[in-house]
Order: structure tokens, then sequence, then C-alpha cells
């Protein structure tokens, strides 16, 4: 492997500009040498902002793809075209980070793992709030036991009135469905990640179309189009562990609540507790008392200084590429982000059929 590596931008949207490029650019050790859109206008006009001076630019991915050149490529693509892409980019030989869902299917993510492991490229999916101030410190608290045995859980990505109205969001069939796996992915990675389980043994879900209905709502990004809202508006999952542990799940994008938080959780241990929903609090027991921390993540304290910080994009970029150049595992693994998508399916099938789904 070469000192830098060269990196292709599969998808060249939102997503790519805003999180993976411009965390990317401040890498000493990455080129970003090639990008695909299917708008290939969109792809030269991200090329000249954050590419290389040669970066070349495709309207097909499979062209990018055969630039033997290229060490590692992103997808950054609808949900659909995650497994088709990425599969097709590790059997080229590229290392892949895929922005999350992993996939629609617990299939589709199957395949993509198995695709990683024949190449023996790295695979990672992009579940960036693991990388937050917050969560890096509780999940260093929790793997050194101050938690305990983690029994009860929940994972927040509650939303009152915030449905995304562009690109294909509201599209079941390119997106697999609406918040539950747009936000409550998020939640759900969070909170597995933190309790280091990762074998569900039944779900329950509940998936409303309560609210995509109405007209003229009030809304963050603005109206939806009642007639383009085709995914649910909230959904919930009731999952029990192999071990007996418990985790609720809940998600909106438009939800009578004031109850508001996103891609957060709380966890419940034998030793203490934690919550991410008014800064980090981490509580327990101590000497007959009841306590409260409120864990101080501002690196301030100084008049006029804020003190320096990485981003949480940042963070999940740097550590992606150094697992590369180091040959060590991401911090996301597919196998995780797998257990995350068979989660949330099962949730679509529960309420679908009105059953709980078991899981061998």
């Amino acid at each position: 492997m070469r000192e830098k590596l060269k990196v292709g931008i599969i998808g060249c949207g939102a997503i790519a500009v805003e999180k993976h490029l411009k965390s990317l650019q401040k890498i000493s050790q990455v080129e970003v040498a090639a990008f695909c859109n299917r708008n290939i206008e969109k792809a030269k006009s991200v090329a000249k902002e954050f590419g290389t001076a040669d970066a070349k630019v495709y309207s097909d991915y499979r062209e990018l793809l055969m630039d033997e050149s290229l060490d590692v490529v992103h997808v950054c693509t609808p949900n659909v075209s995650h497994p088709e892409i990425t599969i097709a980019a590790l059997e080229a030989g590229k290392h892949v980070m895929c922005e999350k869902p992993m996939a629609k299917t617990s299939e589709e993510a199957k395949q993509m793992l198995a695709a990683a492991k024949r190449s023996g490229k790295k695979l990672s999916i992009g579940y960036n709030n693991r990388f937050r101030s917050d969560s890096q410190y509780l999940h260093q608290a929790v793997s050194r036991g101050d938690l305990g045995e983690i029994y009860y859980a929940k994972a927040h990505a509650i939303r009152r009135r915030a449905v995304p109205t562009w690109g294909v969001f509201l599209d079941e069939e390119k997106q697999g469905g609406g918040p539950l796996i747009d936000i409550g992915t998020h939640a759900l990675d969070l909170t597995l990640w933190m309790m280091d389980n990762y074998q569900p043994q039944s779900v329950m879900g509940s998936v409303f179309h309560k609210l995509g209905k109405q007209k003229d709502a009030a809304n963050a990004f603005g109206p939806w189009d009642p007639d383009e809202f085709k995914v649910e508006d909230s959904a919930f999952g009731f999952i029990k562990m192999q071990n007996g542990a418990t985790i609720v799940l809940e998600s909106s994008w438009a939800l009578n609540s004031l109850d508001v938080d996103e891609a957060k959780c709380s966890l419940s241990g034998t030793k203490g507790g934690a919550d991410m929903k008014n800064g980090l609090r981490i509580h327990g027991e101590d000497l007959g008392k009841l306590y409260t921390t409120n864990v101080e993540l501002d690196p301030g304290g100084v008049a006029f200084f804020e003190g320096e910080t990485e981003s949480e994009a940042d963070l999940e970029m740097r550590l992606w590429i150094e697992c590369i150049l180091h040959d060590t595992e991401p911090v996301v693994k597919p196998e995780e982000a797998m257990v995350v998508t068979q989660i949330l399916e099962a949730i679509y099938e529960s309420a679908r059929t009105g059953k709980a789904v078991y899981f061998d």
C-alpha cells in the first residue's frame, strides 16, 4: 500500500460533500481522484472543488471501478443501490465505506459481507454518530465496566416535525422505508455498540402511516407532498436479545411528541445507568446515596477560546483511512451493521404480519 490512498466517490450529493469530502480533504494521506454521479455535471462540479487537478469524472460507477489506481471507494448513493455498488467495488479490489444503512434487506447485507470476506478488502458502514464526543466517552466508560451488565436500553430517534422532502427519502422502493431505516438505524447502531450485544432473539414492531397524508403540514423542511409520502412517518420496535437484554427502539419524522431526541440512547446496567438526553449523564449509587454526573465534554473554559476538537465526521474519516493504512479493523464492522439491518427488517416484517419475528 502506497503512502497516499487514492479515493473514488460514487454519488456526489449532500452526504458526500458535507460529510465525506470535507473531512477527507483534511487527511494528508488521501487524494480524491475520481467522482461518479448520474448527472455528470454534478460530478464535475464536486470534482473541481474537492478533487485532484487530474481527477476523473464518470456517470457510470462501473467505469470508475475499472480504474486500477483507486484504493478506496465511498458509496454515497440511495439505499437501494448500496449492495450492488459495494459488492462490485469489493470485487474490483477496492476498500469500501458505504453510507448507512448497510442495505434494505438482511439478505443483501449478507451478500455484502460475503463479498468483503472473499475479496479480503475492508468494508465499513457510515454510522457517524459513534464518533461524537459523548458517544466516544460513554463507550469507553461502558467498556471499562462502569455500568456493569446492560440489560435494558432505549434507542431514541424522534423528530416532532422534520420530514426530509428532498431526494428519494419518501420513496419506499429506493430507500426501503422512512424514519426507521433513516434515523432509527443510527440510534439502534449506537445502542448495540454500547451494549456490545449483537445477538437478537426476537422482535416485535409497529409501523405507522398516520400523519404523512396531511396537507400543508408544519415541517422543518417545508410541507411534504402527501402523494409522494410512500414511507412510514413513525416506527417502534421491542427487541429481546438472546441473553435476555431488552431494547426499545423509537423513531419518527413526524410525531405529536415533545420528547424529541435523535441518534441517542439510554442505558440501564447492574452498576449504573447513562443517557444522552440532556447532555451526557451517568448515574448510579455510591455509599448508600444516588448520584448523577453530568460529563463536561466541552474542552474550553478559557475566555475567547473554544478549545480544539475533532468533529465526528473528521474522526470517522481519519480512523477509516488509518485502518486501511495500518491494516486494522474498522470501528464500524460490517458484521455489526448487518445485525442492525436484520433487526430493522424484522420490525417492518413484524408490523406487516402482526407477529413476532424470531431469529435462529
